[in-house]
């Protein structure tokens, strides 16, 4: 016989699977109520974690990249206020 916690497992990925397509049902209806139109968010394709994705910006690019340098903050400046 197998435990009753070792199954659970296989009734919860299908659940949680099915989580977003339930949130999005059910904001669709709540805002019919509303008389507002709902439009499902774009959501990320599931990503490959074997063969990451190619970057936009080469890693020889972002090496010769200067850091930016803030404003020196003048003293008497930060606290003036005005009448």
């Amino acid at each position: 016989m197998v435990c009753v916690a070792c199954l659970l497992p296989l009734f919860l990925v299908p659940i949680i699977n099915l989580l977003p397509l339930l949130f999005d049902f059910l904001m669709a209806k709540i805002y019919r109520v509303f008389g507002w139109e709902y439009r499902k968010p774009e959501r990320a394709p599931p990503a490959c974690p074997y063969k990451p994705s190619a970057n936009g910006v080469s890693k020889q690019a972002e090496a010769n990249a200067e850091p930016a340098t803030p404003e020196p903050v003048k003293p008497e400046s930060v606290n003036v206020k005005e009448d």
